[in-house]
């Protein structure tokens, strides 16, 4: 249940109170926001008919991580970039921490392609017990200090809870893998911190089971949480998983939390990372994570799926570009004037483009109607046809009723055509001798 207190009727401290005595499990989401995640009908019962208290039903199993909680959204702050915002988040970095220059040329060419945040694992669970498990606490450290040489907050994974404490002192954004989307005592340990958390989506997880799993960490305290879509295993084989953007638009309904888009893993394609981040900025997601190593095809894992920094920078320039035209930015703040002018420039070439179809158009009509009109004249009929003119005015109402122009000013508009159109006549004397006999031509509007 969610319980919203007006300052001049109850105070928030007394019905926390008097239901608590009465045995519900209360929980405060802000100032003025409880959320009973256990015992509705006593609190509806204890409620009913109070001043200054509006309750609601949370009727899905999670409860504080549910929209209703927080209608305008959750803004998570890792160092100076924020998730939820108006910012689209780009955290990019190779799959593993290889070796020091390996780290060092990925965070100086993830920092020049626009990224905001560093990712890397150190500890890395892997499928098989011989493949390469990462550096361990060497990783943590040399990806640290590549972060801040390069002014780049930092995502790796935890892998266990007595771990936390040694990943938690280097990063700064702490990620829950796949594997782990479910493992309770990670999450329930994760919670009682309040380092932000990445959490992502479990490759057979329902999206109710990926946020009972944030449900458990801001229940243990931490409000602090990033969802991460990632793929999910289907029985397609073509890529290494099917990328559910279905759930990004789903989650962003459903919860307050923040949501990224993991295209690296949910392709383990190179070449299908650009198109499905450009899928996930149009869908609306907060950001994306993605894979950028300097040398993929040389990489120690995942170097199939790994972009290199050169492709990261294009993909964000490109999604600079599109996302300034909804009032969001991408990259560096030095960056979204730039992004704007691309913007601008593209829709001027449409503009332009759309105007010299208009004028064409337009003109063609104009050829129309005269012939029309010498086909009438012809045969003693009025020119013009006010029934007509009323069914064409009808359509373009009905046409613009929805769209930004509006029914009102599109009927103003087709009036004037329709003005001009009658006047072409006596404007035009000697048109209709030169246009070829009409037949088969159709009745325009007005005619």
């Amino acid at each position: 249940m969610l319980i919203r207190v007006e300052p001049e009727g109850s105070t928030e401290a007394t019905v926390w109170q008097e239901l608590s005595a009465a045995g519900c499990q209360v929980r405060r989401a802000e100032p003025g926001v409880l959320v009973v995640v256990g015992g509705d009908e006593q609190a509806a019962a204890l409620l009913a008919g109070r001043s200054g208290v509006a309750w609601a039903p949370i009727p899905s199993p999670f409860k504080q991580v549910a929209r209703a909680v927080r209608p305008e959204g959750t803004r998570v702050r890792v160092g100076e970039v924020e998730f939820g915002g108006p910012e689209f988040v780009v955290a990019a970095g190779p799959c593993s921490v290889e070796t020091e220059l390996q780290i060092e040329a990925s965070a100086a060419g993830v920092a020049a392609g626009g990224a905001r945040l560093l990712r890397a694992g150190a500890f890395k669970p892997r499928t098989s017990p011989y493949t390469f498990q990462g550096l361990g606490d060497e990783g943590l450290a040399l990806l640290a200090a590549a972060g801040r040489r390069h002014g780049l907050p930092t995502v790796t994974e935890v892998l266990t809870p007595d771990a936390f404490p040694r990943v938690a002192e280097h990063a700064d954004l702490l990620q829950v893998g796949a594997r782990n989307a479910q493992n309770f005592e990670l999450l329930k340990a994760l919670g009682r911190t309040h380092r932000p958390v990445l959490l992502k989506r479990g490759p057979a997880s329902s999206l109710e089971e990926l946020l009972l799993a944030a449900e458990y960490i801001v229940e243990h305290g931490n409000p602090n949480v990033v969802l991460c879509e990632r793929g999910i295993r289907t029985f397609e084989t073509a890529t290494r998983n099917t990328l559910d953007l279905n759930a990004v638009a789903w989650l962003k309904t459903h919860t307050h939390l923040p949501v990224v888009v993991d295209p690296s893993h949910g392709t383990g394609v190179r070449a299908l990372v650009a198109p499905l981040a450009r899928a996930a900025a149009a869908v609306g997601a907060d950001g994306i994570l993605i894979e950028v190593h300097p040398d993929p095809d040389r990489a120690w894992t995942d170097g199939a799926q790994s972009i290199t920094p050169r492709a990261l920078a294009e993909l964000v320039q490109d999604l600079a570009a599109h996302l300034a035209l909804d009032g969001r930015t991408v990259g560096p703040p030095e960056w979204a004037a730039r992004a704007a002018d691309r913007a601008i420039g593209q829709q001027r070439g449409r503009i332009d483009a759309i105007d010299a179809a208009l004028v064409r158009l337009l003109d063609e009509r104009a050829r129309v109607a005269l012939a029309i009109g010498r086909v009438k004249s012809a045969f003693g009929r009025e020119v013009r046809v006010p029934a007509r003119e009323a069914q064409v005015l009808r359509q373009v109402r009905t046409a613009c009723a929805d769209g930004p122009l509006g029914a009102g000013a599109a009927e103003r508009l087709f009036l004037a055509i329709l003005d001009e159109m009658r006047g072409l006549e006596g404007r035009q004397e000697g048109w209709a001798e030169r246009i070829p006999a009409a037949s088969g031509v159709a009745a325009g509007a007005g005619r």
